[in-house]
């Protein structure tokens, strides 16, 4: 890599020269796109971005960093992780690698190990690799059996505090449903979900009841004022269809606030009439899709003596199409539900663009971790370039898109407010005083 590209002035206003932008995540800069890229000069001053222009139009005068049409992305947004989760693998690993082995797992680990120290412990090492990657933006699920609700939303209130202005945080809360129905329980939850300035969660599931059951927790939410994000139909059996349920329910109960699902594999299992009949009801109550590409490729249809023969994933384009806000996210992270993962959205977008074939044009795929994610997660300029915003920016040496997904991009700047923070990532070794026995 040039050594220019390795160094950024250090000057309260500089430029950055000949910068390749994904125009999908530029405002108020109109200029000849090819394959969704265009060429820019970037000014920064104070920290912000003070003017995006054409490239030969930087100030001559002011220090500057040139590029040579190396990448700049806006700092990413990874709206669908379990940081309360990640980082147990070597101490309870998946027996199997199945979604039930996970389950259960995970439900042994929690019992007997995550008091508030634990949980903090992984939650910062997550964050730290979080932040040296380049996200600017993480919304995380939350075990939420009880006790569990109370320490974990503790420690994310502390965890918060301390990433303020680095890793902005959002929290949901996850929990069995069977437990709506437990009144002293789900008060409590609500309350401390609207302490914490959380979403309420869950995971819907064909019961017989399923109606009653999503009706009381939307009421709950627009009671408090409170949005809601479920994990949906994390399966390959075509006979589990809640996604359409969850629709039908936010009409029903006529929801304001926004409603995101996870997940949402067993659409792609449907008949072509059936899955147009369930999308048309997503986009009409507008509801908000993730997909978890990494994970539920791990996840779907593992049996032991078997070659999996689909990918996990739901009908992305399909939903896209239809006018669905659609993004992809990291989900877990080196724990039973996925042995993998570094919290990486440069890696979550390149295995989606695999996985998904979002190539093909590639001219608008930069949105799926970077706009889109910000705005269904409230925080539309956390996903922009644009002049008044913050520098906060991710620099990469990759010119074009065969570049940028050929390799992990390792070498990136992550810059934060005009300075390039220090992107050395922690250290697995100090996570092994929770793994002591492992």
């Amino acid at each position: 890599m040039p050594a220019e590209f390795m160094t950024l002035p250090k000057a309260p206003r500089f430029a950055l020269l000949n910068a390749t932008l994904p125009q999908i995540a530029v405002k108020g800069y109109a200029a000849t796109a090819k394959e969704g890229l265009v060429k820019a000069d970037l000014v920064i001053a104070d920290g912000k971005i003070e003017a995006i222009l054409p490239p030969g139009h930087a100030p001559a005068d002011i220090p500057a960093a040139d590029l040579r049409d190396g990448m700049v992305w806006p700092t990413f947004t990874d709206m669908h992780t379990h940081i309360d989760k990640g980082h147990i693998w070597e101490r309870n690993r998946n027996p199997d690698g199945t979604f039930m082995g996970a389950l259960e797992t995970v439900g042994m680990d929690r019992t007997a190990n995550w008091n508030a120290d634990d949980v903090r412990t992984r939650m910062d090492f997550s964050l730290r690799s979080a932040y040296a990657h380049g996200t600017g933006l993480l919304r995380t699920h939350l075990d939420s059996i009880a006790p569990q609700h109370r320490i974990s939303f503790e420690v994310f209130g502390e965890m918060r505090e301390r990433w303020q202005g680095r890793v902005d945080l959002q929290a949901v809360a996850l929990f069995n449903m069977d437990h709506v129905y437990d009144t002293a329980y789900f008060a409590e939850l609500v309350a401390t979900v609207k302490r914490f300035g959380g979403l309420m969660g869950g995971v819907p599931q064909m019961w017989p009841d399923l109606h009653e059951r999503l009706d009381i927790v939307f009421r709950a939410a627009a009671e408090n004022g409170l949005d809601v994000d479920f994990h949906v139909d994390e399966t390959k059996d075509r006979e589990v269809l809640a996604l359409e349920a969850v629709a039908e329910a936010k009409l029903r109960n006529g929801f304001e606030g926004t409603v995101t699902v996870g997940h949402c594999c067993s659409l792609a299992r449907q008949d072509d009439d059936v899955a147009a009949r369930v999308i048309d009801k997503v986009a009409k109550a507008d509801l908000k899709v993730v997909s978890l590409p990494m994970c539920n490729m791990y996840l779907q249809d593992r049996t032991p003596a078997n070659t999996p023969r689909w990918r996990g994933v739901t009908l992305f384009k399909e939903l896209t199409a239809a006018g669905v806000d659609t993004a992809v996210s990291s989900d877990n992270t080196r724990d039973p539900f996925y042995a993998y993962g570094d919290l990486d959205p440069v890696e979550v977008f390149r295995e989606a663009v695999r996985i998904l074939h979002l190539d093909h044009p590639l001219d608008t795929s930069a949105r799926i971790v970077t706009t889109t994610p910000a705005a269904i997660l409230g925080r539309p300029e956390k996903g922009v370039i644009a002049a008044g915003n913050p520098a906060d920016l991710v620099l990469f040496s990759a010119r074009r898109w065969s570049e940028f997904l050929s390799r992990p991009q390792a070498d990136r700047i992550v810059m934060r407010n005009g300075m390039g923070i220090d992107r050395n990532l922690p250290d697995y070794r100090d996570l092994d005083p929770l793994s002591s026995g492992a």
